[in-house]
């Protein structure tokens, strides 16, 4: 049993920023979009969340423009989050404060008066206010009007300095006791670094003892009143308890009978209750956590088959499948992604590359042509409309060439359990629509996944499906737009070429047009694959072995019992990843490399900042044949790229068996784990690992027990409906004698199903609920948890 506390961001885009150069994420632009999200798993005390929007120069520091700060109070005022607009607020250095200090305060009387002593043990997490990434901090005491210092401690941002100050109290009123944290430099001022002040009150009856948050100094808030410009954020945070994987067992098989079921009894499964009690924002969030869940047992194509099943019942216009935000349509979408992203990469990356480093101008619409263009760049002076428009369609056509190319050429490289899916999405929409009307259905139910919601979005954000580390600049935005535009168009095979308002899209339609045919050949290939189950399991399918998923250039420290190991013993190494393998060597060119094999690795990890002072860290722990655990510890240079990686190892060695439960997320030194203090090397790791990551939905390994988890929070937000709907019987007699049209079509044999569903539902969330509250009351060292229901 562990408790999660994970955050959902999604930085959606900026406005009105000033002018300072803002060339950050996104180019040349004051009105910023990035589309981003992540899934920060944080500490269960966490109580602040701040963002920071910088200008990046090439030459000195980036430029601050501003920060949002938010409290956790304010996040959780709502259950949905927070999702709007919030103004940018000026960064005052004596406000930005991080971290605890452990305090043991005592208040004496002698013979002299009244004495205090305060114990100055230790902090952890302060602020690096130094360029080395750390600070030199020291603590000064105020009493009435008295101070002392403890020593500077150099290099560190968890300091220890068990240092006891004296101080006497002098005639007069009572004073607050306060304790400032500064950082200490040899040049210029010293920088501040937090305090926490006590109230004579709480000195006389409740002495500190124990751990304190820093605070900055008291003053008004300071509103910009939107002089800065403002974020768009859509911040939700989740705080859960993860059972045991034994209490949800009844659910994961109730979920599991859905898709074994036969196909006259889809109207009455688990699965369909399920989808009738979830809209919108939900709606995502549980096809992300169900196709994991599926994924994980080998049962992604039953399960994608089931919804496939429902979506054509209900579906009379074939021009109307799969276009609205269904169940189905959410699944496989993100099936798609789960899976395919190593495929998605090997397609696209190399002209997406070209794209971003040729940066041509391309532009058709002449409502959007500048013509003065050229001339700025040439002396033959300004060209004319049609032959920016003819240099553009070369360009394009150039750049689509390769790409249709590369797509209709990947028939064996696409993921096998993505064939198999799309071969019983195509069988599935011929059987439901077989006349000859309708014969570009069943491709066009197979295009508009692959291309209009896998291909274009991809060519269109880059960024955002990792094929770039930086967003495009205007001019590399709008030529990806056309070319996300012309995929589209193809992958809609033709249907709409000069209809709407984009006709001048019209000199692309015969290069369109003549791809069509390839794509249909194409189409037909991808569905002509072997087999009716999931090929190869799961996990072994998220990262092909022979296919190098993940390269480029880490600091490496491999774990040495024998010494201390500062932090500078962390050496730059070039490391490629595999599904076999994670290699490396002094550079990408060096010839010898050491491998760690894949099949080795028991955990991937974080590691706090205060195990080495360097942020960014994470550790490979593996085991070799003699039962040994060793640990290699791996820095990267910004939490993007940490996510990344620590999503790419997870997934390689998702398949892996004896899997660690808890790792220790610090390093063994001076004696002890600097996480938990414990002096024994093989302690017992202090902290749950985790089989999921922290970037973007598709990057997540699967993690079955956190996914249920999930699934039973969504059925208790509508566990009164689930009651209302099924259960209550003069509820539904009530309402089938004022509308008999209200199940016009549902036989009673249906009906009886769906309460005999309903009720195992809520069967199997009252025993959940019972061994929640046995873990909370365990947690609370009253009784031990509550069994497993019959």
């Amino acid at each position: 049993m562990a408790k999660s506390s994970s955050l959902n961001v999604r930085v959606v885009e900026g406005r009105a920023l000033p002018a300072k150069d803002v060339t950050a994420t996104v180019w040349r632009s004051l009105s910023p979009f990035w589309g981003e999200e992540y899934t920060v798993h944080l500490p269960l005390d966490f109580h602040h969340l701040a963002f920071y929007v910088l200008d990046e120069d090439t030459v000195g520091h980036d430029d601050v423009i501003g920060k949002i700060s938010l409290s956790r109070e304010e996040i959780t005022a709502d259950p949905r989050g927070i999702d709007g607009w919030i103004n940018l607020s000026r960064v005052d250095p004596d406000a930005e404060v991080q971290g605890e200090i452990c305090l043991a305060v005592q208040v004496l009387e002698d013979a002299r008066g009244r004495c205090l002593h305060c114990h100055v043990l230790k902090a952890r997490d302060l602020a690096p206010r130094d360029l080395s990434g750390t600070s030199d901090p020291f603590a000064r005491v105020f009493w009435g009007n008295q101070s002392l210092e403890t020593s500077t401690i150099k290099k560190t941002r968890f300091p220890h300095w068990d240092e006891v100050l004296e101080l006497r109290e002098m005639p007069g009123a009572r004073s607050p006791l306060r304790v400032e944290l500064w950082d200490w430099d040899m040049v210029g001022k010293n920088d501040f670094l937090g305090m926490v002040e006590f109230s004579p009150k709480v000195l006389q009856q409740n002495p500190p003892n124990g751990w304190f948050r820093l605070l900055p100094f008291p003053r008004a808030e300071e509103d910009s009143g939107g002089s800065l410009g403002a974020l768009r954020l859509k911040v939700r945070l989740t705080e859960d308890r993860v059972l045991p994987s034994k209490y949800y067992q009844p659910l994961k098989e109730l979920l599991m009978e859905s898709v074994l079921r036969p196909a006259e009894e889809d109207d009455a499964s688990p699965l369909a209750v399920l989808e009738e009690l979830t809209s919108g924002d939900c709606r995502q969030d549980l096809a992300t956590k169900l196709v994991k869940l599926f994924l994980g047992q080998g049962l992604a194509g039953p399960f994608l088959d089931y919804l496939t099943r429902r979506e054509l019942a209900r579906t009379t216009d074939p021009n109307t499948l799969f276009r609205s935000n269904s169940l189905a349509s959410k699944s496989l979408e993100q099936f798609m992604k789960l899976v395919g992203m190593p495929y998605l990469h090997e397609v696209l990356k190399p002209v997406i590359h070209r794209v971003f480093e040729e940066k041509k101008y391309m532009e058709l619409d002449p409502c959007k042509m500048d013509l003065g263009r050229t001339r700025r760049i040439s002396f033959k002076g300004a060209p004319s409309e049609e032959q920016v428009r003819e240099a553009s369609l070369g360009l394009l056509t150039g750049y689509l060439g390769p790409i249709v190319d590369a797509i209709v050429g990947s028939v064996g490289r696409c993921p096998p359990a993505m064939r198999l899916a799309f071969k019983q999405l195509h069988r599935r929409v011929e059987e439901r629509f077989p006349q000859a009307q309708h014969e570009d259905v069943k491709y066009l139910a197979i295009s508009g996944f692959l291309f209009l919601r896998f291909f274009a979005p991809a060519i269109l954000t880059p960024k955002l499906f990792d094929l770039r580390d930086q967003h495009a600049d205007p001019q590399t935005s709008r030529s990806l737009l056309l070319l996300a535009k012309a995929v589209q168009s193809i992958g809609n095979l033709g249907q709409q070429l000069g209809q709407g308002k984009e006709l001048w899209m019209a000199p692309l339609h015969p290069f369109l047009l003549q791809s069509i045919s390839r794509v249909r050949d194409f189409l037909d290939q991808l569905v002509d694959v072997e087999g009716e189950d999931e090929a190869g399991g799961p996990a072994r399918a998220l990262v092909p072995s022979s296919v190098t998923v993940r390269e480029g250039y880490l600091l490496k420290r491999k774990e040495d019992p024998a010494s201390l190991a500062t932090r500078f013993a962390f050496k730059k190494r070039y490391f490629w990843l595999s599904g076999e393998t994670l290699s490396y060597s002094k550079s990408a060119e060096w010839q010898t490399r050491s491998s760690i094999p894949v099949s080795h690795i028991r955990a991937v990890e974080r590691v706090d900042e205060g195990a080495f002072q360097l942020p960014h860290v994470m550790q490979v722990v593996t085991q070799d044949g003699a039962g040994t655990l060793h640990t290699t510890y791996l820095q990267c240079k910004n939490v993007n790229e940490l996510n990344q990686w620590l999503s790419a190892l997870r997934k390689a060695s998702a398949p892996n068996p004896d899997k660690l439960a808890s790792c220790h997320p610090g390093a063994f030194r001076s004696a002890r784990w600097t996480c938990c203090l414990q002096a024994e090397r093989s302690a017992a790791g202090c902290s749950r690992t985790h089989f999921a990551v922290t970037l973007g939905d598709w990057s997540d390994p699967l993690d079955p027990d956190a996914e249920t988890q999930m699934v039973y929070r969504q059925l208790l937000l509508g566990r009164d409906q689930l009651r209302m709907k099924f259960l209550e019987d003069s509820n539904m007699d009530a309402s089938l004698e004022a509308d008999p049209s209200a199940t016009e079509g549902t036989c009673p044999d249906v009906l009886a199903r769906q309460r005999e569903v309903a009720a195992r539902l809520l069967e199997v969330l009252e025993d959940l609920d019972r061994a929640h509250e046995g873990f909370q009351q365990q947690e609370q060292g009253r009784v031990t948890p509550a069994p497993l229901g019959p």
